[in-house]
């Protein structure tokens, strides 16, 4: 029998809080400024560190970001969808934000799969993708940003479901290793990738290219210094919450040490790619990364790119490359030591 998505999340709520009741201990005094950067995370957050942190990392910064939702997908890596729900709850309520963040099933499956019953009264993904179109079409003078730090497959069927969000929405995707072929993101969906370049709407590709100076891959969170820098960082809640393995926290710090101990990383001193963080950095601030506007290109279903620069097509989209990993790493660590959280008084997530 499938389960109603509420009923659902009203379980892993209760599952993870180990009862009902949740208090939190600190909030900011400051009134969060109007002209915070509206988003949406989609994300496969079961899958290894970095996405926990992306998130804690833009919960932590609501003087810039307004987070309106977390929508999560299901990658070959992480379990089910469900393993990326529970954990997308357990990084907001260690970070404080329940209820005023909330978190959105979304697919399973492919784009190229699940497109054939965008219009039937159930379908994988929809609630996910029926968020994102309703916050699409929220009246607002700057456009809903849908940050992806996964597949594109949610985003995707939202456009083909609903097209005119388009006008309304700018998509940062971290992923591709542009202009090579590959990387786990894209190859994990990219029937979704090719909907949304053939889609009029604004696109923007902060590279991965791991192993290469020039993409997300260089930006590093070495072990040493999460051991030295994350320890009970964050604001502490009063009922702990259980981490993967069973262990209990009371704050995003100390639940960092536990993820960095399951994915340690390699090389010499040891750390691992915080991609994810620095897809977040450069909306905060784009001197962080270079910007470069390129001809719409073809992806095939192999993932090599295709280069389109001769064909006679207007339409640009962006790559961010060449990272500034030092200042990215510092406002990361920053951000943990000096967090700020938008004001109690807001109205819940499910009230908005």
């Amino acid at each position: 029998m499938k389960v109603q998505g509420k009923i659902v999340r009203a379980s892993v709520i209760s599952l993870l809080l180990l009862g009902t009741a949740f208090l939190i201990s600190w909030f900011a005094e400051d009134e969060v400024p109007l002209n915070r950067i509206r988003v949406i995370i989609d994300s496969d957050t079961n899958n290894e560190l970095d996405d926990q942190h992306a998130i804690a990392y833009m919960l932590f910064n609501s003087h810039f970001f307004s987070v309106e939702g977390i929508t999560v997908n299901r990658t070959s890596s992480g379990g089910s969808i469900e393993d990326h729900v529970v954990e997308a709850y357990r990084v907001i309520i260690l970070c404080a934000q329940r209820p005023y963040t909330d978190v959105y099933r979304g697919a399973s499956g492919n784009y190229s799969e699940i497109v054939k019953h965008i219009n039937a009264p159930r379908f994988d993904g929809e609630e996910a993708v029926n968020f994102i179109i309703k916050r699409a079409k929220i009246k607002s003078q700057e456009k809903l940003v849908l940050l992806a730090v996964g597949k594109l497959t949610n985003i995707a069927l939202a456009l083909k479901k609903d097209p005119s969000i388009a006008a309304n929405i700018k998509i940062v995707w971290l992923g591709s290793n542009y202009p090579d072929p590959g990387e786990y993101n894209l190859i994990n969906d990219t029937s979704a990738v090719s909907a949304i370049l053939e889609t009029d709407v604004e696109f923007e590709i902060v590279t991965v290219r791991l192993n290469k100076p020039t993409g997300t891959g260089a930006v590093i969170a070495y072990v040493d210094d999460i051991n030295e820098k994350m320890p009970g960082k964050g604001p502490k809640i009063s009922h702990p919450v259980a981490g993967r393995h069973s262990k209990l926290f009371t704050n995003f710090g100390d639940y960092s040490l536990s993820l960095f101990k399951l994915f340690p990383g390699g090389g010499d001193p040891k750390g691992r790619s915080f991609y994810d963080v620095a897809a977040i950095a450069i909306l905060k601030n784009s001197s962080w990364g270079k910007r470069v506007e390129i001809p719409v290109p073809q992806i095939l279903p192999d993932g090599r790119w295709v280069d389109n620069s001769q064909v006679e097509n207007s339409r640009k989209i962006v790559i961010w490359e060449q990272f500034e990993k030092e200042e990215i790493m510092q406002d990361f660590y920053n951000s943990m030591d000096n967090y700020v959280l938008p004001n109690h008084n807001i109205a819940p997530a499910q009230n908005r």
